[in-house]
């Protein structure tokens, strides 16, 4: 936990901090790549690195800059033209972040992941091995979505959230998520002048969701997206600042312990490694709809999920496979590897314990997704 002491916030026990920089923050309104901006942003961070944080950067601009350099006024709509433009965008990004770092005798790598790297166990355990052998190089990963072939990434898919997987990945403890706005406010500051900047949340606070607001021109997050993001990365065990990257020397005053931004605090549960991969899956092989005795007993009470309170089965899947769990009215509780296939599942949905081995005439868990299974919401 994140102590605040005579009015700062301690914060000299975060060594490894995952920052995720906007498209905002990157371009000149939409001009292309700011060089100015970027070399700006890679004395900050050069800073940090040398006093012995550890840095991992995900970045946002590809898009914007394969927009320049094909002299498009407007972000395509069309899902090849946006890959393309990633694509062409994504050249000038890493070259400009490797030359400014360079600069600084920081060495980079470029990390381009999708959901299906992270989802996928093996390549999300490989994807782990070399970012943290990365980071014991002392070397700067940046990342970013690899659009050209993430076509559902493009479409609803934002840089918080891999910013916040990565966070759990690599263990990290602290996310800073640099932004066009001060942080979270209590109402949309934008429609309500009265709106007070909040300087410290709970990032599970269910009511979060209600203050926060929309996306802009050029980026494709919000602040609904940023509250995810810190939820998501709160499972982990890791806070996230949310701050403007508009303020002064806004990383070094962060990590001195100024109060700018809003802070994300943790609860003291820490997802393990394997339910920190399951949270990783923003697409699932099925769905479960689930009763509201079923809900609590899993988000009040950590209990296993058992068929009696699955109301409907959703999608075609096989035994093992990541399925997510929604109450009726559709709203994600939890994912998790699921026991029973699809066909099975549907059998068995609403059924009591003592009747699976009857119908089903089999012997297997009586749990179709155990609690060391599963991640919840």
């Amino acid at each position: 936990m994140i102590e605040v002491v005579n009015g700062q916030r301690q914060l000299t026990g975060c060594k490894r901090i995952v920052v995720k920089i906007g498209s905002s923050l990157l371009t000149a309104n939409g001009q292309g790549l700011d060089l100015d901006a970027i070399s700006h942003w890679a004395s900050q961070i050069a800073d940090l690195h040398r006093s012995g944080h550890e840095i991992i950067l995900v970045s946002s601009g590809a898009v914007a800059e394969g927009m320049v350099r094909m002299k498009l006024a407007a972000r395509p709509t069309d899902l090849p033209s946006l890959q393309a433009c990633a694509a062409i965008g994504q050249m000038g990004l890493i070259q400009t972040w490797s030359s400014v770092l360079e600069k600084h005798q920081i060495q980079t790598a470029q990390v381009l992941l999708t959901h299906d790297d992270l989802a996928d166990r093996r390549r999300y355990l490989n994807s782990c091995d070399a970012l943290q052998h990365l980071i014991e190089w002392r070397v700067i990963p940046v990342i970013n979505e690899n659009d050209t072939v993430s076509t559902d990434e493009i479409r609803f898919g934002d840089n918080d959230t891999l910013a916040a997987m990565v966070a759990g990945q690599v263990h990290a403890d602290l996310l800073i998520i640099l932004t066009d706005q001060q942080g979270m406010f209590d109402a949309d500051p934008r429609s309500n002048p009265d709106a007070k900047l909040l300087s410290s949340v709970r990032a599970l606070d269910e009511s979060l969701f209600e203050m926060a607001g929309g996306g802009g021109l050029l980026g494709r997050g919000g602040m609904v997206t940023k509250v995810r993001a810190a939820r998501l990365a709160a499972k982990s065990g890791c806070p996230t600042l949310i701050a403007s990257g508009d303020s002064d020397l806004v990383l070094s005053r962060l990590m001195s312990g100024e109060m700018l931004g809003t802070l994300f605090v943790t609860d003291n549960d820490r997802m393990t490694a394997h339910q920190q991969w399951l949270a990783a899956h923003l697409q699932t092989a099925g769905r479960l709809v689930i009763d509201d005795g079923a809900v609590e007993a899993i988000k009040k009470k950590h209990r296993s999920l058992l068929p009696v309170g699955v109301k409907a089965v959703e999608g075609h899947f096989d035994r093992g496979d990541v399925v997510e769990c929604v109450d009726q009215h559709g709203h994600r509780v939890a994912v998790g590897r699921v026991n029973f296939s699809s066909r099975s599942a549907e059998i068995v949905k609403g059924l009591a314990s003592d009747k699976v081995y009857q119908v089903l005439g089999e012997a297997r868990s009586l749990e179709m997704i155990h609690r060391n299974h599963m991640s919840i919401y």
